[in-house]
């Protein structure tokens, strides 16, 4: 599916929040610090880079494909981030067990320091699906270069020597794949013995981006091997709901007995890219249960009590409202995802700063009437963006109707200055469309038209009104300065001001 309809001014504030947050400083977190503490909770920095990363896929894939350069860098950033320490560090202490449900391996396990090696799949599945999602997006395998995706930390304080793990999307992928194999296609842990359905839906989706990539079928075995493996057990529990995890040791299913939402609404979202007829068939059972109805429309979601473990309240991000909404979008429930958002933009206090839209944390459980206004940064930077942007079934589109090779050849925007908005950007029967938009107060963004060599003669048109013709790469003539031949294609300077519509036509 693509879409004609021009991205509106709160799905731009979305992308540009995102491009924002990439853009962050190492180590600076800033809007990005949620309740649980470690990074080990399903708010943590690796969810939300990896979930704006998804988000600018689908928006590329769906909305803007012909718009690569409006997305690249940002994932290239996104990519960059998720391999700091900060991100990934929790997993020392974590892969050693310790918890009510892998206290017994303690004493086997020890401190483990490579992120990816052995289970963690809450973090490696996201690695390995954002590298290939980047491979087949954008037509290029720099992190298959070796050690394009390396973890390396080192402090003079404490640690000894450097710790360094080096991969590639490649080797990343043959790591993980095995993992899948001796666990008898269960599924990899997140935690050592925690297997859990939701964090191994990504790996899938990665390995169907490599297998479009090198035109292999893993994927394919891989999703045969989990359905069959997944039979004795059941996906659903007996109420219906989806079963949260299994023990790897003793094989214990443990339900969703809390029925918290973020359960059902994360592993429906992302199970739906391989498994559509299965996620939308249960869907509307599953979701009536966390709406809670409000006044003129809105609707807000469930959370449940949060949890007692060893004498302690577990203090966490669940998501909840994030995830039910994205669920939502993908399952193209308009009427929930518009009473979802109608509830956001009344309670959540949407914020923009430049020139991005949020929806910024906020601790507190409900307001003085009982309306819902807790959310998290994971909902509120990115979720919400990700359901706004998204389309009905847009992860299965992405797994299911991939490119031909032709779409990489086809002009498109492949450099696209930051401070420029691209809102519409479609090839089809022979002409490039698009709107572009330069930010006020600024100088004029620099767009690069790419792929035309061997295209043959073109007309460039603004508004309507011809601006430019050319053939190839050349540029013949100019009705001003804005158009010019550069060396990745052809320049376009964009004014500030209203959005400007442009047709490139071409003729072989």
């Amino acid at each position: 599916m693509t879409l004609s309809v021009p991205l509106d001014r709160e799905q731009l504030g979305h992308l540009r929040h995102f491009d924002n947050l990439s853009r962050r400083l190492p180590n600076d977190w800033s809007l990005m610090q949620g309740k649980g503490q470690g990074q080990d909770d399903f708010g943590s920095y690796r969810f939300q880079l990896a979930y704006m990363a998804y988000a600018l896929a689908l928006t590329h894939r769906h909305r803007l494909p012909a718009a690569p350069g409006a997305f690249q860098p940002t994932f290239q950033r996104l990519i960059d981030k998720i391999l700091e320490p900060d991100v990934w560090l929790y997993w020392r202490d974590v892969s050693q067990g310790g918890s009510v449900f892998n206290a017994h391996l303690a004493e086997e396990l020890g401190e483990e320091w490579d992120p990816v090696v052995r289970d963690n799949i809450m973090y490696s599945a996201y690695v390995q699906s954002m590298a290939h999602l980047y491979a087949y997006l954008f037509d290029d395998d720099r992190y298959a270069a070796p050690g394009a995706l390396t973890f390396r930390y080192w402090s003079f304080f404490w640690g000894g020597a450097e710790r360094r793990f080096s991969y590639d999307q490649d080797s990343l992928a043959e790591n993980l794949y095995w993992q899948l194999v001796e666990g008898g296609f269960v599924g990899i842990a997140c935690e050592p013995n925690c297997v859990f359905q939701i964090c191994n839906q990504p790996a899938i989706l990665g390995f169907r981006m490599q297998d479009l990539r090198t035109g292999g079928s893993r994927a394919e075995e891989i999703v045969r091997g989990y359905q069959k493996a997944w039979e004795q057990y059941g996906r659903l529990d007996g109420n219906g709901h989806y079963n949260m995890m299994i023990s790897a040791d003793t094989r214990e299913v443990r339900p969703n007995q809390t029925l918290a939402p973020w359960v059902d609404a994360w592993c429906g979202a992302l199970m739906n890219s391989w498994n559509r007829d299965f996620v939308h068939r249960n869907y509307p059972r599953q979701v009536r249960e966390f709406l809670v109805p409000g006044g003129d429309g809105a609707l807000s979601v469930r959370s449940a009590p949060a949890m007692e473990v060893m004498g302690q309240t577990v203090v966490n991000d669940t998501c909840d409202f994030g995830w039910v909404a994205a669920w939502a979008s993908e399952m193209g429930d308009t009427e929930t995802l518009t009473g979802l958002f109608t509830h956001a933009d009344r309670y959540f206090a949407p914020t923009w700063r430049d020139g991005g839209l949020y929806y910024p944390r906020n601790d507190t459980p409900a307001d003085a009437d009982g309306n819902r206004t807790d959310i998290e940064p994971m909902s509120g930077n990115v979720l919400l963006g990700y359901a706004r942007l998204n389309v009905p079934d847009g992860l299965n589109g992405l797994y299911q109707q991939p490119w031909d090779r032709a779409h990489f050849s086809n002009p498109a925007l492949t450099e696209v200055d930051p401070e420029v908005e691209v809102s519409r950007a479609v090839f089809a029967d022979g002409a490039l469309d698009f709107r572009l938009r330069s930010r006020e107060g600024g100088e004029p963004g620099r767009v690069v038209i790419g792929r035309l060599p061997g295209r043959g003669d073109w007309t460039l048109r603004r508004d309507g009104e011809v601006l430019a013709s050319g053939a190839d790469a050349t540029v013949h003539s100019s009705a001003d300065a804005a158009v010019r031949a550069g060396d990745g294609g052809v320049e376009l300077r964009c004014p500030a001001g209203p959005a400007r519509d442009y047709t490139l036509a071409v003729t072989r």
